[in-house]
């Protein structure tokens, strides 16, 4: 009876259901025909989880990153980019990574990355001659470049979820999150050295007036990871104090969002947070049911029975993980994923903050992985251009991108190693 009820809230999910209608839904019915108890123990749970304390960050640094979205905070991020890197064989497609991957770490949104500052460098890039098959390429799979950086949003749901430190997640993606730039950065200026780019010249009035341009926003990054890890904010102080900076900074400093736009702001960003804390909510309900009837635990003793070794278990978590990350958005994917993961990961002896960068790097890539990757449609309406044409302009950055994934997967010391360093908790 439970498999059936399963298989029909699959299909109420694939003819577009809401997904906490059919999280909710089947953690109901499902706890109904288990026999529980009374449905109170769900609510309680829900309760629980909506007074954690940590949970306010998510509408704090979604506003931030909103407010961002909505400036000119693109623009002047790409004028500085340029002004350094440009010179740079490849210099122009480096600055593309690094303002993608800036931005996404603060939005927690691929696609208003691709939107937002495709917009801006996909012309750009075309003007300076690089190839229109390498720049498709490059904008798309740059849009979901930034999740493993703080404060990105899918590392705070992903340490919520999972119980484990957010300040770890956060240092633990460091490392793998520079990785994945600097191959994509070598890969570019190997593009940008085989053609006749015209490339500009370092010239340091540019690069001063970049500077002073975003004066106000270079602080940022600094404000979460100083204050955090200095002791003498929390990862809550930091979300409140980047919210106000930055709204005093595109408000006040650079008058980018007039009083009379930012109510509009507010409501924008918010939607997307009362979305996540419907499902967050939602999930937290079917994860008791798994919990108490011992899911995880039966799926560990069922994969360890013709699965003995850990490596092989991560090569099939890899492979789970990349298709999830095509069908699913990472919020959903993290909810609903995670509970039934993690437990398994610990029995193989898998770290949960390994396991947590192995988890959203798999989904970055999955963002971009044909078919059904969402980055590659996203980029289809933005661009203008068949979503045919994305798979092929993808599939080198796939690659190079998978190969990471190998390292960030086989060598826990490039996640672990900061947090062990600084001793982190």
């Amino acid at each position: 009876m439970e498999l059936l009820v399963v298989i029909v809230f699959i299909i109420l999910a694939l003819l577009g259901t809401p997904l906490f209608v059919v999280i909710g839904g089947l953690a109901l019915i499902l706890y109904l025909l288990a026999d529980i108890g009374e449905l109170a123990g769900i609510v309680n749970e829900m309760y629980t989880l909506a007074t954690n304390p940590v949970l306010l960050t998510i509408p704090l640094f979604t506003f931030a990153g909103y407010l961002m979205a909505e400036s000119k905070t693109p623009q002047r991020l790409v004028n500085l980019s340029r002004a350094l890197f440009a010179p740079l064989p490849g210099g122009l497609a480096i600055v593309s990574l690094i303002a993608c991957a800036f931005f996404t770490a603060f939005t927690g949104a691929s696609g208003v990355t691709i939107i937002a500052l495709g917009g801006l460098l996909y012309p750009v890039l075309i003007k300076e001659k690089y190839n229109e098959k390498f720049t498709l390429g490059l904008l798309t799979t740059s849009g979901s470049l930034g999740l493993l950086f703080p404060p990105s949003l899918a590392i705070i749901i992903y340490g919520l979820v999972a119980g484990v430190s957010i300040n770890q997640l956060f240092v633990a993606g460091i490392l793998p999150g520079i990785l994945l730039i600097v191959i994509l950065s070598v890969y570019s200026v190997k593009k940008g050295g085989s053609r006749k780019l015209d490339r500009a010249s370092w010239e340091w009035p540019k690069v001063k007036r970049a500077l002073y341009d975003a004066r106000w926003e270079l602080p940022i990054p600094f404000v979460v990871l100083v204050g955090i890890y200095s002791g003498k904010l929390t990862v809550i102080d930091a979300a409140a104090t980047t919210a106000f900076y930055v709204l005093l900074v595109e408000v006040l400093a650079y008058k980018d969002i007039s009083l009379k736009k930012l109510p509009n702001v507010i409501k924008e960003s918010m939607l997307l947070v009362g979305g996540i804390f419907i499902i967050i909510c939602s999930a937290k309900a079917l994860t008791y049911y798994l919990v108490d009837q011992d899911v995880p635990q039966d799926m560990l003793e069922w994969m360890q029975s013709f699965i003995k070794s850990k490596y092989t278990f991560l090569i099939m978590l890899n492979i789970f993980l990349i298709i999830v990350g095509c069908l699913m958005d990472i919020f959903s994917a993290i909810l609903v994923v995670v509970p039934l993961i993690v437990p398994i990961a610990i029995g193989y002896d898998i770290s949960p903050i390994h396991l947590g960068i192995i988890f959203l790097t798999n989904l970055e890539i999955g963002y971009s992985t044909p078919p059904v990757g969402l980055n590659l449609f996203i980029s289809s309406f933005r661009f203008k251009k068949p979503v045919m044409s994305l798979y092929k302009a993808s599939l080198p950055f796939l690659v190079l991108l998978l190969a990471a994934l190998l390292i960030i997967t086989y060598f826990p010391p490039l996640s672990l190693f900061l947090v062990d360093l600084f001793k982190i908790q």
